[in-house]
């Protein structure tokens, strides 16, 4: 008869698996995104995203750019589709959306994690003036974690970089080629138009102006809204005016000249709302 508080070899080998297991278990979910029951209960919760800001172009402009990547909590995924090299460009940004299954979508957020979208380290600062700072923000399954990365695209192989720093930043580059593309096109329930006079327009393919175009009659609400900073007005378009603008926009390029109803003149960009954005104080932020 054995003793019921002897530990035989074969129960302590048995015994030191299961610490060894469980040991890999939670050194592995320090690297992990959150588990299903950790995402947001809101579908249109946003999970993951890749934004750039900075660079050459300024305030008002920046308020317009769309991210390059936007994942929310049900699994939709929006991203820009590709630009014809033309010029004036269009003036409707082309805006996908393609949708994730849950294991799909936990995968993403694991490789986010695993790639240290969601750390706080050092990641150095290359010495160029004007570089673009790519913004990642990945749920975690308790916090919406942040983390900026200045010259990620143009800061490779910069001196003033550690080669600890060149690695980590790598591990993000390799995460942008990972990112999920949209396959349908987006219709939005909202419309943010950024205006501004002629002359001061906020896209980067804008000229001084639009001459030597036909002004096009402003279909939308009042513009130009409310203010931004740098000088651009904000107006939400929302109802059923977002199908008339929608199609104008459609039928226009970054040149067109519109005309308000009181025949003020006004250079305009189009930004859709993603689904976590209700209005202009979004793009402000």
């Amino acid at each position: 008869m054995r003793h019921p508080d002897r530990v035989t070899p074969r129960t302590a080998a048995v015994l030191a698996l299961a610490l060894l297991v469980a040991g890999c278990a939670r050194a592995d979910a320090g690297n992990a995104g959150p588990a299903d029951d950790d995402l947001p209960a809101d579908g249109d919760a946003l999970v993951l995203q890749v934004a750039v800001a900075g660079g050459f172009r300024g305030l008002p402009e920046q308020a317009g750019r769309l991210p390059v990547v936007s994942v929310h909590a049900d699994g939709r995924a929006f991203s820009t589709g590709p630009v014809a090299a033309v010029f004036p460009g269009p003036a409707w940004p082309d805006v996908l959306v393609t949708r994730l299954d849950r294991a799909q979508l936990r995968d993403l957020l694991d490789r986010a994690v695993a790639a240290g979208a969601a750390e706080r380290g050092d990641l150095g600062r290359p010495g160029l003036a004007d570089a673009t700072t790519t913004r990642f923000t990945v749920w975690t399954g308790s916090r919406a974690a942040v983390r900026e990365v200045y010259g990620l695209t143009e800061g490779v192989g910069d001196p003033q970089l550690t080669g600890d720093q060149q690695a980590a930043r790598q591990r993000l580059l390799d995460l942008l080629g990972d990112l999920p593309a949209g396959e349908e096109p987006y219709e939005p329930a909202a419309v943010a138009v950024l205006a501004v006079p002629p002359g001061g327009d906020p896209r980067p393919e804008a000229g001084p102006s639009g001459a030597g175009q036909p002004a096009v009659p402003w279909p939308g609400p009042a513009l130009p809204g409310e203010p931004l900073a740098g000088g651009a007005g904000c107006t939400l378009v929302t109802g059923d005016d977002v199908r008339v603008v929608t199609a104008a926009a459609r039928q226009a390029d970054a040149l067109t000249p519109w005309t308000a109803a009181d025949g003020t003149p006004w250079s305009l960009a189009f930004r859709p709302l993603l689904p976590h954005e209700t209005g202009c104080a979004d793009l402000a932020r």
